[in-house]
């Protein structure tokens, strides 16, 4: 019964580093829209024609931090689709022939 509720810890421990992760990621989504928002709609205010607004400096904080929230998005949900529990154990095989295969008998 130890081992199963140790199991049981585990699982949940891993899934509650994984909530984190996410509510970290919609976090950072969040601050990243509020805050170009705001810088955006100061830009507009203060510029005197729309002509002038449709600028790289306008933008470039965006695009740069939009990025940064991309590769943030990457970490948090590419890994569970590319590095399933079925890549690892396929992995763990591999290299547990590989290491077989290479010992000196």
């Amino acid at each position: 019964m130890a081992t199963n509720n140790t199991l049981e810890e585990v699982r949940y421990q891993q899934a509650l580093k994984r909530v984190k992760r996410i509510k970290g990621f919609y976090t950072h989504l969040l601050v990243y829209a509020v805050i170009n928002a705001m810088v955006l709609l100061m830009q507009f205010t203060d510029r005197e024609g729309s002509k002038d607004f449709w600028q790289w400096q306008t933008f470039g904080m965006a695009i740069f931090w939009g990025m940064g929230l991309g590769a943030h998005f990457m970490s948090v949900f590419i890994p569970a689709v590319l590095l399933s529990k079925d890549w690892e154990a396929r992995k763990i095989t591999e290299l547990m022939e590989k290491d077989k295969n290479n010992k000196w008998e």
